[in-house]
């Protein structure tokens, strides 16, 4: 390294800004009284602060708050074979599904521990391919991926991510998939309906009351209890439309409190404890029922407060409920809705015939 005098130090610095038209002296105005210049000037990068006076170092520590309040969404292939379709695309780094949940696992446990807010939505290979020809973007780019995630499979059904095990994830995300294609299909059954043939008013919102007040109406013949609904409703191009509801009822003699339950659903003040996303599901199958005029099917499992099990069944006509015998419950509870194959009956369930219910034609009780 070449030496140089102390005279030629100071001299080539001046020298370099006389040429330049810079002054790299003293500012005799100082910062604040030069023309024109800010109230905080002298606070960016060259007066040793960032931002509005925030000190050198500290811009780390409002990104990282930042990033907390940025939500994240990964998408998962949920099954063996869509992950196979995924390993044809030599971008795609993994080739064992095995090793992929494991490390799918260990992302979603360092965003959780970083207190970020994650949603776990479903990568759909088929959908991602039918995004990619529409947007003509490459199909084997992990850019595209992303932008799939963010644009297409977010906008589906989610699952916050809790720290729950993936086995438990992965369930419950196939759950909220199902239920979100379910409640998709009816709606389009729904909205084909055209108009009311009683007020002319659109069929779809009078079919989603009358299935909302049946549902109600099951609901308290069967009494207090922990009830399982299920609703099902045949289509013409696939499998049946199976829609599920959780319902716990108290007994509204001891219990009028309002009850919610811990997914956010609520009851209706009566003493029913249900998650409301699940009811909307189920009571637009049901309506769905109205305006296809299929004929479809609701069964109630209850389980009373010594731990008995009673399945009881209505047939679907028009939408309306109406009872099934002892014998009719039995085979529809133990037939594959999907299959028509029948399934052994379980060890100690009371099967009965499903309880008449009040019309619209019968008085007010009480």
């Amino acid at each position: 390294m070449s030496h140089t005098s102390g005279n030629d130090h100071a001299e080539r610095p001046q020298r370099a800004a006389n040429r330049s038209g810079r002054h790299t002296g003293p500012d005799p105005m100082g910062p604040a009284d030069r023309p024109g210049a800010r109230a905080d000037a002298g606070t960016g990068p060259r007066g040793g602060r960032t931002g509005r006076g925030t000190p050198r170092g500290g811009g780390t520590r409002y990104r990282r708050a930042l990033r907390k309040e940025a939500p994240t969404v990964v998408a998962v292939l949920l099954t063996v074979a869509d992950f196979t379709v995924m390993t044809g695309h030599p971008s795609f780094p993994f080739t064992d599904y095995g090793r992929y949940l494991h490390h799918l696992d260990g992302l979603l446990r360092s965003l959780y521990a970083q207190g970020v807010h994650v949603a776990v939505t479903v990568f759909d290979p088929e959908g991602y391919a039918d995004y990619c020809a529409t947007t003509g973007r490459p199909v084997d780019a992990a850019a595209t991926r992303t932008r799939y995630a963010a644009e297409v499979a977010a906008g589906r059904a989610t699952v916050p991510y809790t720290r729950q095990p993936l086995p438990v994830l992965c369930a419950e995300l196939a759950h909220a998939a199902d239920r979100r294609a379910t409640w998709e299909h009816a709606t389009d059954l729904l909205m084909d309906a055209g108009p009311c043939p009683d007020c002319g008013q659109d069929l779809a919102h009078c079919a989603f009351d009358r299935a909302s007040q049946a549902l109600l109406a099951v609901i308290e013949a069967v009494g207090p209890g922990a009830h399982h609904v299920v609703c099902s409703l045949p289509t013409d191009d696939g499998p049946p439309l199976l829609a599920a509801l959780h319902v716990e009822a108290a007994d509204t003699d001891t219990d009028t409190d309002t009850d919610r339950d811990a997914g956010g659903g609520s009851g209706s003040g009566n003493g029913l404890r249900l998650v409301e996303t699940d009811a909307l599901v189920l009571c637009t199958v049901m309506a769905a029922s109205t305006a296809t005029a299929r004929p479809g099917g609701l069964v109630v499992r209850t389980t009373d407060a010594a731990g008995t099990d009673t399945v009881r069944g209505w047939a679907l006509r028009h939408g309306e409920p109406h009872p099934l015998t002892e014998a009719q419950v039995f085979d529809a509870y133990c037939t594959d809705p999907a299959t028509g194959d029948p399934i052994p009956p379980e060890p100690g369930v009371r099967y009965r015939a499903g309880l008449p219910l009040p019309t619209e034609s019968d008085p007010p009780v009480g």
